[in-house]
């Protein structure tokens, strides 16, 4: 997953809420695995974040392309 976030958020306040909103939607969307994860535990408890240094935005996204294809 490829984020661009403004300097002045704070990572850890970003990623509380992007976990905490995708598992709501998640839930509204597929209400059958409420009774899997009822507690909405649904995601890990911590995440892993890096910059991408001097890279541009066509490299990154070239390469998570690839990623997903290497996964099928």
């Amino acid at each position: 997953m490829y984020i661009a976030i403004p300097p002045k958020l704070c990572v850890s306040e970003f990623m509380s809420y992007l976990k905490g909103k995708s598992t709501l939607m998640l839930f509204d969307r597929h209400p059958e695995y409420r009774s899997k994860w009822g507690d909405r535990h649904f995601w890990a408890r911590g995440y892993y974040v890096s910059t991408v240094g001097n890279v541009n935005e066509e490299t990154v996204r070239k390469y998570i392309q690839e990623q997903e294809e290497n996964d099928k």
